[in-house]
């Protein structure tokens, strides 16, 4: 059921209506390499092969995943015989993000001189999968997963056309079964379209015509979640499963993190993520954070799936509930900055180690005053560089840090002022 003209192509309405980039380039005829990006289904091929006939150009399609320089070089040459007989080439590179660099820029040379058409396309950011030099010569086209509604539409054309779809049987449907696979599709027409023919071939034949029903339509039936652990939607949900435990949002977080699990992210990755939420946005506050989130990655190592689950969703629950603070983080970059602004400055002398008679006899060590020495545990002296006057850390108010910013005031009265 791939579409022979636009007229028969659904959805993309924002690249190919009245005023869309792809419509003006077709029908100027002024044409430039581009970029598809877009999830499975969305009708990247077909609007390449579209395209390409729109134009009159000569359709080359090539997989990244089975072509290598050898293919790309030969697709070249034939292209440069069409050109010199006055046909263009469109070479369409289907998952064009999985090309290493080398052949990457094998493309180059190519695109520049407009030997051929380069219509690349890609489920993964092009800025992740495509380098620079190249990106820099195609025009990126965004695409979104289809509606419901053009998913339904593509599921009826199926049934009531003879020749490419299943028009010539006698097919009963239960009201709503169509609807069911377009809302199971997740905006994917090539798998919708699968799931129909599926269900067809599996239903069973009442008065002599195949009945399509719900119950079959859930039994044979189960869309995978979109994801890639090297692709940009692995970024995404780990994006936002620490983005809902920063904001304390526990239902954001336990769903985030249900997703992943369910997309077959490694869990020890997730609870590694964990640990930096616990020590990057909730540190002081709830010094327990850590600790709940190491223990999660140790009892998952020790129970695995699906128990192991349990400890996972336990400690995200606990560092989206927790009070938040971020001085930790804050203070390391603060002195970091300081570290690279003044350089190595020397370590003042009392504070330096005096293992040898001979250090001690340079004043390493001297006028050390040691803390236990003196009453609850604290003497005033300088820890820091000379020059150097800190306030790298400081304190919220929140939980336990709250109780530390009074004892670090009792201490440090000056400083904390």
């Amino acid at each position: 059921m791939r579409p022979l003209s636009f007229d028969e192509f659904v959805g993309q309405e924002h690249l190919l209506g009245e005023k869309g980039p792809l419509r003006r380039m077709i029908e100027s005829k002024r044409v430039i390499s581009f970029l598809l990006w877009g999830p499975p289904g969305c009708g990247k091929t077909t609007l390449g092969e579209l395209f390409a006939k729109a134009i009159g150009a000569h359709f080359v399609y090539g997989s990244a995943v089975l072509w290598g320089l050898k293919e790309v070089r030969d697709a070249i040459v034939e292209a440069q015989k069409r050109l010199r007989a006055g046909q263009r080439t469109i070479l369409f590179l289907d998952e064009i993000h999985r090309f290493n660099r080398a052949q990457q820029d094998a493309l180059l040379p190519w695109v520049e001189k407009g030997t051929i058409i380069l219509i690349g396309s890609t489920i993964n950011n092009p800025s992740f999968g495509i380098i620079p030099s190249l990106l820099s010569r195609l025009r990126v086209f965004t695409l979104r997963a289809l509606r419901d509604d053009e998913i339904l539409l593509i599921l009826k054309r199926a049934l009531s056309d003879p020749e490419r779809g299943l028009g010539a049987f006698k097919i009963e449907l239960e009201d709503g079964a169509l609807e069911l696979i377009a809302s199971l599709s997740q905006g994917d027409a090539r798998w919708a379209l699968n799931t129909l023919e599926m269900v067809f071939i599996l239903a069973e034949e009442r008065n002599g015509k195949k009945f399509i029903g719900k119950e079959i339509v859930l039994q044979s039936t189960q869309k995978p979640l979109l994801y890639d652990r090297e692709g940009e939607e692995h970024y995404n949900l780990i994006s936002a499963y620490q983005k809902s435990i920063r904001g304390s949002d526990p239902d954001g977080a336990i769903y985030w993190l249900a997703r992943m699990l369910e997309s077959g992210e490694d869990p020890l990755y997730i609870a590694r993520r964990m640990i930096v939420c616990a020590a990057e946005d909730i540190g002081l506050a709830d010094p327990m954070a850590l600790l709940v989130a190491v223990s999660a990655l140790q009892a998952f190592q020790i129970l695995g799936q699906p128990e192991g689950e349990l400890a996972l969703a336990e400690a995200t629950l606990y560092l989206a509930t927790a009070l938040k603070s971020n001085s930790a983080m804050v203070a390391l970059e603060k002195a970091r900055e300081e570290v690279k602004e003044k350089g190595a400055i020397p370590v003042p002398l009392h504070l330096r180690n005096a293992p040898t008679k001979l250090l001690k006899e340079l004043g390493y060590g001297k006028d050390y005053l040691y803390p236990h020495d003196y009453k609850e545990g604290f003497v005033e002296q300088t820890y820091l560089p000379e020059g150097l006057k800190g306030g790298y850390y400081r304190p919220s108010e929140r939980g336990y840090e709250k109780e530390i910013s009074q004892r670090l005031l009792k201490w440090w009265k000056d400083r904390w002022k």
